[in-house]
């Protein structure tokens, strides 16, 4: 006869004891759950067919027993020598699931099936994968939910829809790492966990803490949980969260000293901000700084010409840019400044107005701006060197030309506004070192020199903008508060001719570079050369999307985004000499090796809108930093497949400055015959990865994410000395 198992026998045991009882019932638990689809319809024959289990009563009752499911599916059966027994499963679902994957998602189909018919078309999966919270690409899911449509109805019914979500979210290279560190293939117990947490992802301190962290963020089991125990779904979604990016998410926020002098960081910095286009007609617009101040943009740029009506205006001299009102542009900043950041914000004037029109800048910054615009120094004594980021908080410098020294106008001495130049920008020297530009555009960018206004001098702080003469001219006579602007190509000549006088002259004072005058085409330079040689203020052309912004985006991503990232100690400290040419004469050179295992990827974003194309994915490491730094790997490319393609390629990298190394991931889509297509890509610093097995959730063109898109990669960082 049947007999219903009565489970107030258990709560007599020890504690060892109930733990086993749960074990048995979690590994039939398991073996049911690994080819489920649906309770009803896609269980296996082996389900059906069961397995021994031990049955125990008490300490000392202990006896094997055959189990197995009956067809309604809710009721587990067992035999023993007196008679068959039926062991009613609707008593302890609650406790120990069955498939509670498969449930769940049953559980949310019901939920979404809102006329009761059972079905769902795929506007409607789509709209069920987004409660549910599950990324998908929409060319890939069509895909499969065209697959999982065996009736060819157009519509998934719910065992259909199980299915759908189990291809959708299926990670062989996933179970592969899963399976190598559980005891039983099925789960990871707690010593599993930290096994896997000590030898692949190189945690150290606190690892028993961590893992149980972990289960208790990730795991969806409950069953699970109280076993301390994290099954595969738990697994895969730890892996897939932040905690296992390849970012390390300590790195994320704010995490530096912010203390240090404004000149010994990096400043997230734009170039001719008002333009969303091109140099020469492109469009000016406030929209321009909007963008770039949410970005994290620290540093913005503002070229002011007399406009009618006493208006100064903004836009790029002597070319076909629109125009728009200097007044405008204060009016946004005072909006958006501190938006993203509380860092404080650089407003690096270019000023070609007459004074008259320059008092009215200065009457905007100060009406409009208000307490945000520092206009004097912050302790209302002489100072002696820059304040840090932190003490500016909420500030914003204006970066421009100055009537004497800061030390003059605190002790009230205030020199003639003689004729001079009032812009900064050296187009005309380089267009010479070019030697091929045309007169009319060296006519163009000519010097203007006419008198500053005192009230805008008077805005002029820690970022007085001053002409560069040499190295050694600035040992000896610069000030702390002064700011010398390069072009692109004299930057670059510096560096070759003298980088570690060029790296200590940007430990004691604040360098800007910016783009050539020839990149009419608002294309970038590469950041990362004028970084090597400790440049602060690197301005790119923010609305021009390709692998420069990438690496500044990659670069400020770490810090809380603030926008100021500290340069390291050997570009800070002035007793040391750093070459970026010769790094491995400098005092602790330590190489390191980086070795990346391109694992997989999954649901590649389609490139080409032509009717049934399919990418054939290669993935490129590129590295860079520091000349010696420079390099980039490619895998081999996989044909047609961009939903789960596997490469299980391993790249090798020596990287001799650590410190000022970023590492730029790019998807792209093989061409034998034409230049690859971009896929996806995502960089960060060096310093930022964590080792092991990790995600790479890629970024767009632009570098907006491209959800669910990713790489699965394992990443081990060694010492070579």
């Amino acid at each position: 006869m049947a007999k219903l198992i009565s489970f107030i026998s258990i709560h007599s045991l020890s504690g060892y004891e109930r733990q086993e009882v749960f074990f048995n019932v979690l590994c039939l638990h398991d073996v049911l759950r690994i080819q489920v689809h649906y309770l009803r319809s896609l269980y296996s024959l082996s389900m059906f067919v069961g397995t021994v289990m031990r049955k125990i009563k008490s300490r000392t009752w202990k006896k094997q027993r055959y189990f197995r499911l009956q067809e309604d599916c809710m009721t587990i059966w067992y035999k023993s020598k007196k008679a068959g027994n039926l062991w009613n499963s609707d008593m302890f679902l609650g406790h120990f699931p069955l498939n509670a994957i498969s449930r769940w998602i049953c559980d949310w189909f019901k939920k979404a099936d809102k006329n009761r018919d059972g079905q769902m078309n795929f506007k409607e999966v789509r709209n069920l994968l987004k409660m549910m919270n599950v990324d998908m690409n929409e060319h890939h899911a069509l895909r499969l939910f065209t697959m999982a449509d065996k009736s060819q109805s157009g519509t998934l019914e719910d065992d259909e829809f199980v299915l759908f979500y189990k291809m959708l979210t299926q990670r062989e290279d996933v179970l592969r790492v899963f399976q190598e560190y559980s005891s039983d293939g099925q789960k990871l117990m707690l010593q599993d966990l930290k096994d896997f947490l000590r030898e692949e992802q190189l945690h150290e301190d606190g690892v028993q803490q961590y893992a149980l962290k972990l289960i208790e963020r990730y795991e969806p089991s409950d069953t699970a949980k109280m076993l301390q125990a994290m099954t595969f779904d738990g697994f895969l979604m730890y892996l897939s969260s932040s905690e296992g990016s390849i970012f390390n998410p300590n790195m994320v926020d704010l995490y530096q000293d912010m203390t240090q002098p404004l000149c010994h960081y990096f400043i997230s910095s734009s170039h001719n901000t008002y333009l969303l286009e091109d140099q020469i007609r492109g469009h000016s617009s406030v929209e321009g700084y909007i963008r770039a101040l949410k970005r994290g943009c620290r540093c913005v740029e503002v070229d002011c010409w007399d406009g009618p009506n006493g208006e100064p205006i903004v836009y790029h001299g002597h070319t076909f840019t629109s125009k728009i009102f200097f007044k405008d542009v204060v009016t946004v900043l005072g909006n958006y400044a501190f938006k993203a950041s509380q860092y404080p914000v650089i407003l690096s004037i270019e000023n070609h107005c007459s004074v008259e029109q320059q008092k009215v800048m200065a009457q905007h910054l100060t009406q409009i701006l208000g307490d945000k615009l520092l206009k004097s120094p912050l302790d209302g004594k002489i100072p002696i060197g820059l304040p840090s980021p932190e003490d500016l908080k909420g500030k914003i410098l204006l970066k421009g030309k100055k009537i004497g020294g800061l030390e003059n106008c605190m002790n009230g001495v205030v020199d003639d506004p003689l004729m001079g130049e009032v812009s900064d920008e050296e187009d005309t020297a380089e267009i010479d070192d070019d030697h091929h530009r045309n007169d009319s555009i060296r006519h163009r960018v000519k010097k203007s020199k006419q008198r500053l206004s005192k009230e805008l001098s008077d805005c002029v702080v820690y970022c007085k903008s001053v002409h560069f003469s040499s190295f050694k001219h600035s040992q000896i006579h610069s000030k702390f508060y002064e700011i010398s602007s390069f072009t692109e190509s004299k930057t670059r000549k510096h560096i070759r001719e003298a980088g570690s006088e060029f790296v200590l002259h940007n430990a004691r004072q604040l360098s800007r570079v910016y783009p050539s005058g020839l990149r009419t085409d608002s294309s970038n330079f590469n950041p990362q050369d004028m970084w090597n040689a400790g440049c602060q203020i690197v301005a790119l052309n923010f609305q021009t999307a390709g692998v420069e912004m990438d690496l500044n985006d990659g670069l400020f991503s770490q810090n809380g985004h603030c926008g100021y990232i500290l340069k390291p100690t050997f570009m800070r400290n002035t007793d040391e000499r750093f070459d970026p040419e010769n790094p491995q004469n400098r005092d602790g050179y330590k190489p390191l090796s980086l070795s990346v295992q391109v694992i997989s990827g999954q649901q590649l974003p389609k490139v080409n809108i032509k009717e049934g194309s399919i990418i054939d994915p290669l993935v490129r490491v590129e590295i860079h930093g520091v000349p010696l730094d420079q390099a980039k790997q490619e895998t081999r490319y996989i044909d047609n497949n961009g939903f789960n393609p596997v490469w299980h390629d391993t790249l090798q990298f020596t990287i001799h400055v650590p410190e000022l190394a970023l590492v730029r991931f790019v998807v792209e889509d093989y061409d034998k015959t034409s230049k690859n297509d971009f896929v996806g890509q995502f960089t960060l610093p060096f310093i930022c990865i964590q080792p092991g097995y990790r995600h790479i959730h890629l970024l767009s063109k632009d570098g907006t994410s491209i959800p669910p898109s990713s790489l699965f990669v394992h990443v081990r960082i060694t010492k070579l000395m």
